[in-house]
């Protein structure tokens, strides 16, 4: 019997949304040849990583093995599937492939790193396949809210692996290719060993709604509108702008385009034939020569993004143009939990100015990118595989996950980020844990989630903080008082003192009462002065700040 084995590891995805990294290795235990499957990002948040431009799976435990990975396989040009290679594309070394629009998508993040654009192989659609060691990778359409989306057909000397990747099924998404329940029929004849699967909207019991329903409520919604339209959507929803354009054009507006990665995303579908057609666009200055009830803008921002373009129409103005009372604003789009604040922030600027804000509160104006229920069941009826693995969702999803493929008699894996499984026997079986965690960008810079910088900025935060400064002469005696600087605190306190003269005063009577021993060891002089200015604007103000402790000794 072979020693090798199959194995799946999740390195970030599986436990949460975001930052998708999923892992496949086929060999000898420890010796493996390794795939990657995507490799995103995930967005920061004011209230867990402030001031950090993206979060990203830390991918230690790959880097580590770069000599035994193969290749990386991108599904679609989500950023939270495509975000991090070129982040990363040094750390692993190896070949990225994807089909022509997400390909197209990835060589740009590559270009800004100055990266050759040999380094992204475009591949086409299934039956073509990819060699990587072991593997035999194929791209199978699927329907999602991007062009080019794909599932994943692996296979392997232990069989048939097949990774959903992000799906839906839609007979008409408008943009892209519908989905084909014959071609995906046809992936079971030689037996799916295990099936990697979206785990996004497991808990919605009705039917998927297609694309191409929206059509007539955005039509008659942009029609009946008086003044200028506004209308936000995901970036990357191709159809959905389209969509919104081509009422925009029905109804007599010209189209304006507003946000890079707007612009970026069509680009992109025009360039590799996605997008075929599409209205004719004009510029933020043609839009300032034109009635405003001719004009329709096409803006990103649909999470309340502060650098979008929603949000600085929101602020006033966004290259020239402001909106203003009788304008309508459209969110075609699901806010997604944890950016209902920033959206919220945005409607509520926008009715102080007098727009009329639209969500999509009553489903007209947007419909999910994700399987819901029933759907997750027709391709499990479809693939028949022996083994269901939930990726794609938080805990909470997979556990639901799981939970269904038991109601379908087959077996269900829950693995989070780090749970390594073996596929090879009959049925899998958890087989390691690796240790997993995030990396943070902060400004150009990768730190780890461990090494304290954005858990020191969150104390800062709510605790404020106040810089110590003491002069000790050649004898170790103070050369005048020590003086305090504070920052992001009360000036005045519960005695009514300005605060800085409280603390300089306290410790001033702590550097006076202090011992010979505690002014000749800087270690003990730093740690009495940083606990009396805790206790003193503990006392002053109810807070204890983060103390900086600076010592200058002059010598003799």
């Amino acid at each position: 019997m072979s020693s090798d084995r199959l194995i799946y590891l999740p390195l970030g995805g599986a436990g949460e949304i975001g930052m998708n990294a999923y892992v496949y290795g086929y060999g000898k235990p420890g010796q493996e040849r390794l795939i990657l499957v995507d490799l995103g990002v995930a967005f920061s948040d004011m209230d867990t990583s402030p001031g950090v431009d993206l979060i990203f799976p830390d991918m230690t435990w790959l880097a580590e093995r770069r000599d035994q990975l193969e290749a990386v396989f991108i599904t679609h040009a989500h950023e939270d599937h495509v975000g991090a290679v070129a982040q990363f594309y040094e750390d692993l070394g190896a070949p990225v492939y994807a089909r022509a629009f997400t390909a197209n998508i990835a060589r740009r993040k590559m270009e800004e790193f100055g990266y050759s654009e040999k380094s992204v192989r475009t591949v086409s659609a299934w039956p073509e396949v990819t060699q990587a060691g072991p593997f035999s990778v194929g791209f199978i359409p699927i329907s999602h809210s991007i062009p080019e989306s794909s599932g994943l057909v692996i296979d392997t000397p232990a069989g048939r692996v097949v990774h959903s990747g992000d799906f839906k099924i839609d007979a008409n998404p408008v943009v892209g290719e519908a989905f084909d329940p014959e071609l995906w029929g046809s992936l079971a004849e030689p037996g799916v060993k295990a099936l990697m699967c979206d785990s996004t909207n497991v808990f919605n019991a009705h039917e998927g709604r297609s694309e191409s329903t929206l059509g007539p409520d955005i039509e008659a919604l942009v029609a009946g509108a008086k003044g200028m339209v506004v209308a936000t959507t995901f970036a990357s929803n191709v159809a959905r702008v389209r969509t919104l354009a081509e009422s925009a054009d029905r109804a007599g507006r010209s189209v304006c385009l507003l946000g890079r990665a707007m612009r970026r995303m069509i680009e992109a579908a025009v360039e590799t034939g996605v997008l075929t057609s599409f209205p004719k666009t004009i510029s933020p200055e043609e839009v300032k020569e034109i009635p405003r009830e001719n004009a329709m803008l096409i803006v990103t921002g649909s999470q309340g993004e502060r650098r979008a373009a929603s949000a600085q129409l929101a602020q006033g103005k966004y290259q020239g143009i402001t909106l203003k009372e009788g304008d309508t604003f459209l969110f075609s789009s699901k806010t997604i939990p944890g950016n209902e604040r920033g959206v919220i922030r945005i409607i509520n600027q926008f009715s102080e100015m007098g727009v009329d804000v639209v969500d999509d509160s009553d489903g007209k104006y947007h419909v999910s990118g994700h399987a819901n229920r029933p759907d997750l069941e027709a391709l499990q009826d479809l693939l028949q595989p022996d083994v269901v693995v939930p990726m794609h969702g938080e805990h909470r999803h997979l556990r639901e996950h799981v939970k269904l493929a038991k109601e379908k008699r087959r077996q269900g894996v829950l693995a989070v980020n780090g749970t390594m499984v073996d596929l090879t026997g009959k049925r899998a079986e958890i087989c390691d844990y690796v240790e997993t965690g995030r990396v943070y960008l902060d400004g150009s810079i990768k730190i780890g989630a461990l090494d304290g910088i954005v858990r020191d900025r969150i104390r800062m935060a709510l605790n404020g903080h106040v810089m110590v400064n003491v002069i000790l002469d050649e004898d170790d005696e103070p050369l005048g008082e020590p003086w305090c600087e504070i920052k992001g605190l009360p000036e005045e306190g519960r005695s009514r003192a300005p605060l800085v003269d409280v603390l300089e005063e306290d410790l001033s009577q702590f550097m006076g009462r202090a011992g010979r021993k505690t002014m000749t060891d800087d270690e003990k002089l730093e740690e009495g002065l940083r606990k009396i200015t805790r206790q003193s604007a503990q006392t002053e103000i109810g807070k204890r700040p983060e103390v900086t402790v600076i010592i200058s000794r002059l010598s003799a």
